[in-house]
Order: structure tokens, then C-alpha cells, then sequence
């Protein structure tokens, strides 16, 4: 796993959590990261509750991997460390607000004289341009505009979902285009400048979405095959109070599921038209006069498309998840490692991150 991005260097300028994501994510695959924070430190590490040393577990959890180093960019002497360190590096990842690198000294052309060949991606909220670059948001927001809640939610009101997937869907984004500049770059030696938006990796998944209202045919919140109107793709409470999910789409999967309920009669209604307000309460009387262990014993074993929602105790001991290797506990931290096998291997333990100066890291990247 180390060797697929082994000897790239990466200086991660960004906080919170889509930036140092991504930035993770490039450690996972064996790039060399140093986060580079100011003096005061990333915001992040006071969110959520601190452990003993102060410090959120939250951010120790997604800056794992990394070496962590503080650099005063208003001051002159730290604007030098940091063009030593730029000079040196593979790529550049930073989330700052439009136009904010620029004010501290290294804009487009100060970055392309220090290192022709850097890859630098700016992650941010609506992007570098047009009429709302420079407003501050969040996931919640990014969603709003890029048309990720509209449909998403109960029919009297959107949801908020969790984790924040704007923000793990932005950070994916930018590392998909700096991967994508770096295999450019081994063709024509020529570095990259990325303007990454969070709120246009929600906008790129509503194709569907826009060309049914172009259409005529909005989709409309709960009452659309995959979001709540298709008896068959829905999410069911259990007489215990649990939750399940049926995603049975294809007749066949269905006709299992209902062989299995001991409803065939369903079997040729799963095409009736949506909303299937009908059939849909059928199925959801049937699931609520059982508890989510009978239903387990009922269903563990067909294939159906049928998940019990579980609970994050229940997730840390699932067989599937053991097998797979990718939960790891560290004393009462758990990490969730790179989520792909690389030739049969589960990927390896991400090291602590690392409190280092400036001058290690520059020592370490001389070569």
C-alpha cells in the first residue's frame, strides 16, 4: 500500500475536515504529508470532546499519518520556511477563502516560480469565482445549493445527513484531481492549478436530478423510487424500535424478500406506480409487528437486498467489517483505515500523527 504514492511529498495547508481528509487519504496511498498549521494550531483540534491532553480525538483521528508543524505565514521569516518547504513538494493542498494565499505572498505566479512542476489544489466552498466564492458555509450549506437535500429527507422536510457529505465528498474530489494531475505530470512535466468546490462535488451527482425537472417530472422528497415513494427501496422500523433497510430493486430480490415475509401476493404489485403509498404501508405494518431479531432470523440468510441500520457497537464487532481488516482500535481511539484491499492486503496501521518543526521536515526532504 505504501508504494502507490511512495517519495511524493504533500504540503497540506487546509483544516477542519474536508482538506485534512483528503490529505490523509493521500497519506493512505504513501505520499509524505506535513500539515502545515499556524501558531495557534487547526481549529479542528478544539471540536468535539478533548481527550486528557486537551486535543479532540477528532482531529488526532483524521490528521493520523501526517507529520503536524506550525509556520507563522504573516511573518516574513515563516512565509521563508514555507517557500523552502513549496520548493520541495509534490503537490499543495490548502482551503483557504478565495484570494487568501495570494494577500500572504504566494499566489499563482509566486507558486509557479518557486516549483514549476507543484500540483496545487485549492479546496474550497463554491469555488475560486463567480458570485459566491468569497461566502462561508459548511456542509449543511453546500448541500442546500448543490441540490443534496431537496429530495433527501421524509416528504415534510429535508434531513440533516451524517457524517457531513459534502465535505467527505469534496475532499474524494480533490483527490481524484490531484491523482489525475500527478499522472499528467509524469507525461509533460507541467504542475497543475485545481480549483475544487465542495458544493460543485454535491452539484456533479444531480444530473438525474436537474434533467427531471428540465423535463417537467421534478423529483419530489419521499415520493420517488429511490428516495421513499418504492415500497421495495425503502428504510422500516421494527416492533423494537430498530430500523432496516430494503433496497430489493430487482423483481428478483423482491419476489425473494416477499417469499421470505410470506407475502407472495406482493410479488406483482412492486411495479404499481409511485408513490406506492399503499403497498408501502403493507410492508411497513408487516415489518413493525416483529422485533429486529426475528426479522434477522427471518432474513439474515436470503438474498434480498435486506440490512439491518446498525448501531455503532454493532459495527465494531461485525464479522464482515473483521474480516475486511479495516477497523483498527488504538486504546479508546478507532480508525477506519483506506477502504480498498491493495493486492489481497487490508491496508496497514496509520502512525500517530507527528508534532515535528519545520527544519525536520526540510532536512527529511532535501534530497
Amino acid at each position: 500500500m505504501a508504494g502507490l504514492l511512495d517519495g511524493f511529498r504533500v504540503v497540506d495547508l487546509s483544516q477542519y475536515l474536508p482538506g485534512p481528509f483528503a490529505g490523509q487519504t493521500l497519506a493512505d496511498l504513501g505520499a509524505e504529508v506535513a500539515k502545515v498549521e499556524p501558531p495557534g494550531g487547526d481549529p479542528m483540534r478544539g471540536i468535539g470532546p478533548p481527550d486528557p491532553d486537551g486535543v479532540s480525538a477528532y482531529y488526532k483521528l483524521v490528521n493520523a499519518g501526517k507529520r503536524v508543524l506550525r509556520i507563522d505565514l504573516k511573518a516574513e521569516a515563516g512565509r521563508a520556511t514555507f517557500a523552502d518547504l513549496i520548493s520541495r513538494s509534490d503537490v499543495l493542498l490548502e482551503s483557504y477563502r478565495p484570494g487568501m494565499l495570494a494577500r500572504l505572498g504566494f499566489d499563482r505566479s509566486a507558486l509557479t516560480a518557486l516549483n514549476p512542476r507543484l500540483v496545487h489544489c485549492a479546496l474550497s466552498g463554491y469555488g475560486q469565482t463567480g458570485p459566491k466564492a468569497d461566502l462561508g458555509g459548511h456542509d449543511l450549506n453546500y448541500l442546500a445549493w448543490g441540490g443534496g437535500l431537496v429530495t433527501s429527507g421524509s416528504e415534510a422536510r429535508p434531513v440533516i445527513a451524517h457524517p457531513p457529505v459534502a465535505d467527505h465528498a469534496g475532499a474524494l474530489q480533490a483527490v481524484v484531481a490531484i491523482l489525475a494531475a500527478l499522472l499528467r505530470r509524469t507525461r509533460c512535466g507541467e504542475g497543475a492549478y485545481l480549483d475544487v468546490s465542495l458544493a460543485e462535488a454535491v452539484l456533479a451527482w444531480q444530473g438525474g436530478q436537474l434533467t427531471a425537472a428540465l423535463r417537467g417530472r421534478p423529483m419530489t422528497r419521499g415520493r420517488d423510487l429511490l428516495n421513499g415513494g418504492a415500497a421495495c427501496y425503502r428504510i422500516y422500523e421494527t416492533a423494537d424500535g430498530r430500523f432496516v433497510t430494503l433496497g430489493a430493486l430487482e423483481p428478483k430480490f423482491w419476489a425473494a424478500f416477499c417469499d421470505a415475509a410470506r407475502r407472495p401476493d406482493w410479488i406483482s404489485r412492486q411495479a404499481e406506480p409511485l408513490p406506492q403509498d399503499s403497498l408501502v404501508a403493507e410492508v411497513a405494518a408487516l415489518f413493525e409487528a416483529r422485533p429486529l431479531a426475528e426479522w434477522q432470523a427471518t432474513l439474515g440468510a436470503v438474498d434480498c437486498c435486506w440490512q439491518p441500520v446498525l448501531e455503532a457497537e454493532e459495527l465494531l464487532s461485525d464479522p464482515q467489517a473483521g474480516a475486511r481488516g479495516l477497523l483498527r482500535r488504538s486504546g479508546d481511539l478507532v480508525e477506519v483505515l483506506f477502504p480498498a484491499l491493495i493486492d489481497g492486503q487490508a491496508p496497514p496501521r496509520r502512525r500517530p500523527l507527528e508534532e515535528v518543526t519545520a527544519e525536520i521536515v526540510l532536512e527529511a526532504w532535501a534530497g
